[in-house]
């Protein structure tokens, strides 16, 4: 109350004050970031282990396991997901929300440096990172040339381009894909090598012992400290390695000349990047989480000339595959919706006051609450996302009822007491309508107020929607208590202006009224009945209707990109995968149609030892995957979802043995996936890898029966070829060789020395270090024979072979090993095509009943998108049901009745009934925008119930019977309550039609507001009215109070 008289006191100070927000919000909206999503803030640390060489089984034994062991000592751990392949291990580490992650990082960082020391000599330290859902690639810089090497590319990308790139504010700069780090590589003949009775070890020792890095110190000359120089590293490493003596002593002299050739090369290559379906070279640009997409492509984009100027001028460097468009185009596409809508609702309030100057007033408080909600946004360390943005735009339509109520209610005031000064009657019918605008406001927030008691990524996704809701209600409340009075004296000067003003519109609205109030008299004779069909109806389409709902985390969005996994068969060297990628490619383009393909770009093979921390971008268990990323182009108007489910029909028969799986292309649904490679995932865990294998086995059979999961796969390569050594321990000992020196000699001879004998040289031109590695050549090593020619080192004469002291065969072993929280873990991927996730999700649970009884210890986990969105619904529904007894308690405190309070709620499930028709008849799903569309409408609808019975109970008290009190109030508040569902409605169309790109996000938040707003419209005015009488038909009108000393108690006599 105070707040009126306040506002109409200091007229001015209220208006500086809101300009003064409108200048703020101008501050606000130039530093808040711009993204996609808010920042999820995931509590995931990664841990990259690299170890050339090294076959799954040993890389899972002894380097990850040590780091599983250890990470459980870290405080907050929930879960530690690893995977080990040949050469590479990941480690997950996942913890509790709420987590310290600076104290849990630098924890996890003590853990690597103690589990190091467990592990094999040569075993590098591991790149450990934290990382988000959300840092994923928004877009990739591109080096191609039609004159340098791969290797050459990849030299300039790292050295050069890349230690600008990474100091752009908020760039996560991981290592250039598609080629290997430079390296200086020592190619040994075996034939000569046996010829000189060599090891390839023999020859690595060599090189460590005569390109050696020692420091050289100081000399002291006179008065002078000279620094010493030695060239104990080669300064000219191509050209006087060659002459390096490899053997001395007795006999001749054989130099590195004489058994092979020094080269400038690279390291083994483990996998190519295809740009557009040749070899390339490219960079992802990724974020951190606590920056803006749209700001970090900008400053790629700016930078990009800067770029090319470090490069020589025939190496091209370009941006493909640009995220941030589509994030523009989702953000521009709801600020449209929410201008559109705000257009129709000062529209549809026009239409109904027919007063230009009113509908100004209730106009103008609409955009100073959102500006007023954009500032406490971003004191609130919000960011504009969908999320924040939805949220304002789904206020458009509501904020319209604080005006409304504050307007209508003023001009009843002064036609009903035409005596009462103007500005006093503006002033009491202010006040009159406080305490009922006040609960309104309560009601709508309240629903909201459980998201902030959520956790994990349902909490990071509902409170900034939450917030924009309640700040700009809570700003609409403030404005329509002081601006809106303001104005309207300002405005409307005196009484005699407004009538005129009033006179020269009314239309037809007062006889729809009448009329609608004689019906509901002549329908109050069978209110008992009518409210019995409307509890029997409502339960019918909620408990009928309501679970053939369709349900999905988040709505799909139509895009031009997807993402094609290609696993040829187990074992396909990666040059010849790449083969097959650029074949698929082929086929890719001409099922589009000539020039519908924008771009392409993928990556085959695994990641070299060098860049480990890549893995964390971009996992493959081996050289026989290929992942595709395919741009189409947007004219083409190529429907994504049907050109996935045709390649599915043409990719099978082209390529015999391969499979393919599609993954999402765009940022949302890579988001959504929260790591996973598809939308369902399902993982089996277990101590017993062989009864894990034989279950997941029946599992993978009883999904494939579900008809619509498509790119059903076991992830993990379980039958991969394999090369067995067999040592005979007790023949080498007679020989006087170890398995130590055979396996090490194996070791340099199938993989380098990289990791056995580390050597390095540092370019003298830019100071850039490089490793130096012994090796065979590649082509050499094709068959068994070859491994068994292999030199082994001996203590006296003799100079046996591999073949002499181990038994080599053919095999195959198990190309990937994942583990979580020390059991095996196998996993089944696959994608949805034609039903929903939430069928698919009971489908899959019905499969798992299906496969039959687990082995003991055995347990089956349903992932990817599956269970956030039960983690999600699961919260909604427990929030939604607090929020509902927040504001119950809430009416029972203000109407001093619980009886009212239940009155009040009688209009939710007709809110209910409306969301699930209008999803239905749309054919929308129940996801996150629709159920927080359906959270509103039940906000608002009863918001406009609290009016409704407000007046009813005053009117009762008067002394109307509860029939005629409920009946005159729906007819009182008839205008301000359709009018506000009109106009919010009408602020919903536009977002309900999803124009524009990338709408459809927003799209299901729209329908679901429209059908509940108009189902709980039309059950306050109708249904509401006769509960009423029926609940207050035998209540008193005495007041609950029990102070003697208030008038209205019954003990004020005593």
């Amino acid at each position: 109350m105070w707040l009126v008289r306040t506002a109409l006191r200091r007229p001015v100070t209220v208006l500086i004050t809101v300009i003064g927000v409108a200048l703020c919000s101008i501050l606000a909206v130039s530093r808040m970031r711009i993204d996609i999503f808010p920042n999820l803030n995931l509590p995931i640390i990664y841990v990259a282990q690299p170890y050339s060489g090294m076959s799954p089984r040993q890389m899972e034994g002894y380097i990850v396991f040590y780091y599983e062991y250890h990470f459980l000592y870290i405080n907050g751990i929930q879960s530690v997901e690893d995977k080990s392949i040949q050469g590479n291990g990941l480690l997950k580490l996942t913890f509790h929300p709420g987590t310290d992650m600076s104290q849990a990082l630098a924890q996890t960082i003590s853990y690597v440096n103690r589990a190091h020391a467990f592990m094999p000599y040569g075993t590098v330290p591991p790149f450990v990172i934290r990382f988000d859902a959300g840092t994923v690639p928004v877009g990739d810089i591109v080096f191609s040339s039609p004159t340098l090497t791969i290797g050459q590319i990849q030299d300039l990308a790292l050295n050069r381009v890349r230690p600008v790139f990474a100091t752009l504010p908020g760039v996560s700069a991981p290592p250039p894909f598609g080629g290997n780090q430079r390296t200086i590589v020592v190619t040994i003949n075996p034939e000569r090598l046996r010829a000189y009775h060599l090891t390839p070890d023999a020859v690595a020792q060599a090189i460590s012992s005569g390109n050696s890095l020692m420091p050289a110190g100081n000399v002291r000359t006179g008065s002078l400290l000279r620094i010493v120089t030695s060239n104990s590293v080669v300064p000219n490493i191509t050209q006087q390695l060659n002459n390096l003596p490899i053997r001395t002593g007795a006999g001749p002299t054989v130099y590195l000349r004489d058994i092979g050739y020094v080269s400038d090369s690279t390291d083994i290559p483990t996998g190519y990047a295809l740009v557009n379906g040749r070899r390339a070279v490219y960079e992802p640009v990724t974020k951190r989480p606590d920056f803006s997409t749209l700001s970090v492509v900008n400053e790629v984009k700016k930078s990009l000339p800067y770029f090319r100027s470090l490069v020589p001028p025939d190496l091209h460097v370009s941006y493909e595959f640009d995220q941030s468009g589509f994030v523009k185009n989702s953000l521009v596409s709801v600020v449209r919706e929410g201008l559109l809508g705000a257009l129709l609702t000062g529209l549809m309030v026009f239409l109904f006051l027919r007063d230009a100057r009113s509908s100004l007033i209730v106009l103008t408080t609409i955009p100073f609450a959102l500006l007023s909600a954009v500032v406490a946004l971003w004191a609130t360390g919000q960011t504009i996302n969908i999320m924040t943005l939805g949220g304002l735009a789904l206020a458009v339509g509501i904020l319209v009822d604080e005006g409304v109520v504050a307007i209508e209610n003023i001009d009843a005031t002064l036609e009903q007491e035409p005596d009462l000064p103007f500005a006093r009657a503006v002033l009491r019918a202010t006040q009159q309508t406080v305490g009922p605008r006040f609960l309104s406001m309560l009601a709508v927030v309240a629903v909201f107020v459980p998201s902030f008691f959520m956790t994990g990524v349902t909490r990071a996704l509902f409170v900034p929607l939450s917030l924009a809701v309640a700040f700009s209600m809570i700003a609409s409340f403030l404005l329509s208590s002081s601006l809106l009075p303001v104005m309207f004296l300002w405005i409307h000067k005196k009484r005699e202006a407004m009538r005129a003003a009033r006179s020269e519109g009314r239309w037809s609205f007062n006889a729809f009224r009448e009329r609608w109030h004689a019906r509901l008299h002549r329908a109050a004779g069978f209110r008992g009945v009518i409210v019995g069909a409307y509890i029997v109806i409502a339960l019918l389409i909620i408990l009928v209707l309501g679970p053939h709902l369709g349900q999905e985390l988040f709505p799909q969005v139509a895009n031009n990109q997807f993402r094609l996994r290609i696993e040829a068969p187990f074992g396909t060297r990666a040059e010849e995968t790449a083969n097959l990628a650029t074949q698929v490619l082929h086929q890719i383009s001409e099922a589009a149609g000539p020039g519908n393909i924008a771009a392409t770009l993928g990556y085959v093979g695994t990641q070299g030892a060098a860049y480990p921390i890549n893995t964390v971008f971009l996992w493959t268990s081996g050289p026989h995957e290929a992942v595709i990323n395919v741009a189409l182009r947007p004219e083409a108007h190529i429907n994504v979802s049907a050109f996935e489910e045709k390649l599915r029909h043409v990719l099978p028969p082209k390529f015999p043995g391969c499979e393919f799986s599609f993954e999402p292309g765009d940022i949302v649904s890579q988001i959504m996936n929260f790591g996973a490679p598809t939308p369902v995932e399902v993982s089996v865990l277990g101590p017993d890898f062989g009864q894990l294998r034989a279950y997941t086995a029946k599992l993978q059979q009883a999904m494939s029966r579900i008809s619509g999961l498509r790119d059903l796969r076991i992830e993990q390569p379980l039958d991969y070829p394999s090369v067995n050594v067999d040592i005979h321990r007790e023949l080498a000992g007679q020989l006087g060789v170890t398995a130590g020196q055979v396996a090490k000699s194996l070791s340099e001879a199938t993989a380098s020395s990289r990791f056995t004998t580390p050597n390095y040289w540092a370019d003298p031109k830019t100071g850039v270090g490089y490793q130096v590695q012994v090796q065979y050549p590649q082509p050499q090593m094709t068959s068994i024979q070859d491994i068994k020619n292999i030199p082994v080192m001996a203590d006296d004469s003799e100079h046996p072979l591999l073949g002499d002291l181990a038994t080599v065969t053919q095999g195959v072993t198990v190309g990937e090993y994942d583990r979580e929280n020390g059991r095996w873990k196998l996993d089944l991927a696959a994608n949805i095509a034609g039903q929903d996730l939430g069928r698919i999700s009971k489908s899959i649970d019905a499969a798992i009943q299906q496969a039959g009884a687990r082995p003991h210890g055995v347990d089956v986990s349903v992932r990817g998108q599956i269970a956030p969105m039960r983690e999600t619904f699961a919260n909604l529904a427990t929030g939604l049901l607090l929020a509902v007894l927040v504001i119950f308690l809430l009416l029972a405190a203000n109407f001093e009745s619980l009886r009212l309070s239940f009155v009040v709620f009688t209009t939710a499930p007709a809110a209910v009934c409306g969301v699930v028709l209008m999803l239905l008849i749309t054919h929308t799903t129940l996801n996150i925008e629709s159920y927080m569309g359906g959270i509103m409408a039940v906000g608002v609808g009863t918001a406009n119930a609290i009016l409704l019975v407000t007046f009813a109970e005053e009117y009762r008290k008067r002394g109307a019977t509860s029939i005629d009190a409920g009946i005159e109030a729906a007819r009182a508040r008839m205008r301000p309550i359709i009018m506000t569902s009109v106009a919010m409605i009408a602020g919903m169309v536009p977002m309900a039609l999803a124009w524009g790109t990338g709408a459809e996000e927003t799209a299901p938040l729209g329908i679901a507001v429209i059908g509940g707003l108009i189902a709980a419209t039309f059950a306050n005015l109708t249904v509401l009215p006769f509960v009423f009488s029926l609940v207050q038909q035998r209540a008193g009108v005495a007041s609950p109070s029990l102070d003697p000393d208030d008038p209205a108690s019954r003990f004020a006599t005593q």
